[in-house]
């Protein structure tokens, strides 16, 4: 999905809630967010998101995937064993649907835990570094550390971040 399809169909979601009167809520994570705050990327191959009303939301997903053929965990939930307590902001904030992004430093946090060297997880923590202007991976691992406790952290994290200082 390309940054204005992701816009479409979430519009589409808000429409779809608007049509059973429901108000919902979604928090962006991953390659969305870096596709529509960043610019990073063209396109993600799915959405990652935390949202509610939960039952609510996945049945307008459903809808709007069988409108556009597209696999019904276009937008999915699969994200929120990783999400802690972190500050978001509105992104779009249509009639009856709130859609929040993280904060960059939540973001690197999220992506360095997570990071998967054969990815574009490389490029997002790059560009997160350098949006933070952070100089060095102490100063990535105090943003880390802000979020997820130490012994999350593991050992190839580190090295990851120590290596991509020295590139």
């Amino acid at each position: 999905m390309d940054t204005a399809e992701i816009k479409q169909y979430l519009g589409e979601l808000n429409d779809e809630l608007r049509a059973v009167d429901v108000k919902g809520e979604i928090c962006l994570y991953g390659g969305a967010v870096m596709c529509l705050v960043y610019d990073a990327r063209p396109a993600t191959k799915d959405v990652d998101a935390v949202f509610r009303p939960t039952r609510e939301l996945r049945q307008a997903v459903e809808r709007v995937a069988v409108a556009h053929g597209l696999p019904n965990d276009w937008l999915n939930d699969a994200v929120k064993g990783y999400v802690v307590p972190h500050p978001q902001r509105i992104l779009f904030d249509f009639p009856c649907l709130k859609v929040y992004v993280p904060e960059a430093d939540y973001l690197l946090a999220m992506k360095v835990l997570a990071a998967r060297v054969d990815t574009m997880d490389v490029s997002d923590v790059r560009l997160l570094i350098g949006r933070l202007g952070l100089q060095n991976p102490a100063e990535v691992f105090a943003v880390l550390e802000k979020y997820y406790p130490r012994r999350q952290i593991k050992p190839a994290t580190q090295y990851f971040i120590e290596e991509l200082f020295e590139q």
